[in-house]
């Protein structure tokens, strides 16, 4: 490992990495957000009501699993 930076990297500055990393980070959460609306829209029932007013934990484990699936998509997605 060498303390000398990459020449290819050494023309971004942090303020452009942080921008990046707010958009990307933005772009990211409106994405599986919007996953998560979809797979609600597909599946039959309403699944926020099961999770906030029935207090179904099957149903936020389920929902926990959704998000985390489409956010592991959209890293993968993002990084290639």
């Amino acid at each position: 490992m060498s303390l000398i930076p990459h020449p290819f990297l050494a023309e971004y500055s942090i303020a452009h990495g942080l921008e990046l990393f707010v958009v990307f980070g933005a772009a990211g959460l409106l994405m599986a957000v919007a996953g998560y609306k979809l797979f609600d829209k597909l599946t039959p029932g309403d699944l926020h009501a099961e999770i906030f007013e029935r207090k179904n934990v099957a149903a936020a484990i389920l929902a926990g699993s959704v998000i985390i699936g489409v956010s592991l998509i959209l890293a993968a997605a993002m990084t290639s």
